[in-house]
């Protein structure tokens, strides 16, 4: 009996010994089997991607005009104030015109003489056409009365130009501006003397609404940009130095007429209202052009590319939440979102973050499943064609 006992205490001690051994390596396994990897999910969608060209940009005045005295003479007053919007037509500065008024008297009354010459002549020919009849005047008497008849006539012509350059040169001495603009620095003040031949003028106005601003784009990028042209507008807008804020937005007024050789870039014109007056001549802005709007395309954030030995690839998310290498073929980039070419369908996630914790087949465990779409990719700007 007792040896019975030991023996089914020796054969439990064994069934547990190899259930022990039986269950050790899975509970080894589980134990040791890798947490799932929290990762941020995007997907794939279907969406409009503007594409656009970017260059740095200055500034430039629409119109510049350098406002100077076109006649000699004292300088009266000034009628503007630095700085100020003025119109065109409005006074900015007045010469003292009283040389100049005389001058047109002068000419008033060498018209007038030459008017009443003119009528006494006319009397003497109808004198002299009355006698000649008779032989009471000469036929030469007759002809020269014509011919002085005709000289006044031009010198009442020659009379009526210096009358209108006469009155020219007075409306010379007000100073006018000849655009809508704002006045800079003052370069003359009141009681100097100014004179035509002057360079540096009075004032300069510029027309800052509209505005201008020219910018370089490699010469790759003029195929594209000539092409927009010719479908219609090309917007275009201005953001500042770091790219962060939208400054103004307007047009492509033209492409240069030529390529720079030396730096392999194009020059291109845009045209701002800047009603808001956020730009001015002499900056620098980086400039946006959109180039072209691509319809309905694949896209993912930028984010979840990688680039491997063999190109492009990411990692696309499986059924049971493991990932697998998708090698991809990538197109236009716009702000943080890539048109897909080929690699993947619309519909089908992918990983954002965190990949280089991954390998094929690792687990992972999404954080967040987001669209694949940037500032502007999930809508149509403004303009495009």
């Amino acid at each position: 009996m007792k040896q019975r006992r030991i023996i089914i205490a020796v054969a439990a001690l064994a069934a547990v010994v190899l259930a022990w051994l039986w269950l050790r390596p899975q509970a080894t396994t589980a134990g040791n089997a890798p947490a799932p990897v929290a990762v941020d999910v995007a997907t794939v969608q279907q969406a409009d991607v503007p594409v656009y060209l970017e260059g740095l940009g200055t500034v430039q005045a629409f119109y510049t005009v350098t406002v100077s005295a076109r006649v000699d003479g004292q300088v009266e007053k000034i009628g503007f104030t630095e700085g100020q919007d003025v119109k065109t037509g409005a006074l900015l500065a007045q010469i003292d015109p009283r040389p100049f008024q005389a001058a047109l008297g002068v000419a008033v009354a060498t018209r007038d003489k030459d008017r009443a010459a003119l009528a006494n002549a006319h009397l003497d020919l109808q004198r002299y056409e009355l006698l000649a009849p008779e032989d009471l005047a000469s036929k030469q008497t007759v002809d020269t009365q014509k011919a002085l008849i005709a000289q006044l006539t031009a010198q009442l012509k020659s009379d009526a130009a210096a009358i209108d350059n006469a009155r020219t040169q007075l409306d010379y001495t007000s100073i006018r501006s000849p655009i809508d603009g704002r006045t800079g620095i003052r370069q003359v003040d009141p009681g100097n003397n100014v004179h035509a031949a002057d360079s540096a003028g009075i004032v300069v106005v510029t027309q800052i609404e509209p505005i201008s601003v020219i910018f370089s784009l490699p010469e790759e990028a003029f195929a594209r940009l000539s092409a927009a042209l010719q479908r219609g507008p090309v917007p275009a807008v201005a953001l500042s130095r770091d790219g962060r804020e939208q400054l103004d937005e307007g047009t492509v007024a033209l492409i240069d007429n030529q390529i720079d050789q030396t730096t392999g870039t194009l020059r291109v014109k845009a045209t701002l209202p800047n009603r808001q007056r956020t730009l001015w001549p002499g900056e620098f802005v980086n400039m946006r052009v959109l180039a072209q709007l691509q319809r309905q395309v694949l896209t993912i954030p930028a984010s979840a590319i990688e680039r491997g030995p063999d190109g492009l690839f990411t990692y696309r998310v499986q059924a049971d939440s493991s990932v697998a290498v998708a090698p991809i073929t990538t197109g236009a980039t716009s702000n943080d979102v890539v048109v897909v070419e080929s690699g993947l369908k619309a519909g089908e996630r992918v990983v954002a973050s965190n990949q280089y914790r991954l390998q094929p087949g690792a687990r992972i465990r999404a954080n967040s499943a987001r669209a694949a779409s940037g500032p502007a990719g999930s809508r149509t700007p403004a303009g495009a064609p």
